[in-house]
């Protein structure tokens, strides 16, 4: 079955929904205060000097980390998979659409003449 440009546009669009509401969800998966978050929600101890060392760690646009120490992160692991997969295929998709497009849009070639 052969799909049409507006299938893989649609694919596109859901994938780059489905990218923005995963990236918000794992930036804001430390909450509003991180040090409440990590001791009393998670229970997890919060540690300050390593947060001073990486402090630029949980502002970055991609990979979303936000640690309470060097080793328990408030960000889920699938977050950043998930937003490399989502990517390629936005990506995949809407180049698949173009190239429908231009495979519709593209006049069909007459066979030669019989000899």
């Amino acid at each position: 079955m052969r799909r049409t440009p507006f299938f893989w546009l649609a694919v596109s669009a859901l994938s780059c929904v489905g990218l923005c509401l995963t990236w918000f969800w794992g930036a804001w998966s430390g909450g509003l205060d991180v040090a409440e978050t990590c001791t009393l929600l998670r229970g997890e101890k919060y540690d300050d000097t390593y947060r001073a060392e990486h402090w630029r760690e949980p502002s970055q646009f991609f990979p979303l980390h936000d640690k309470c120490n060097a080793s328990y992160d408030l960000v889920p692991f699938w977050v950043n998979p998930l937003l490399v997969l989502l990517a390629f295929l936005a990506v995949g998709c809407l180049i698949a659409a173009v190239l429908r497009t231009i495979a519709y849009f593209r006049p069909a070639t007459t066979a030669p003449p019989a000899a």
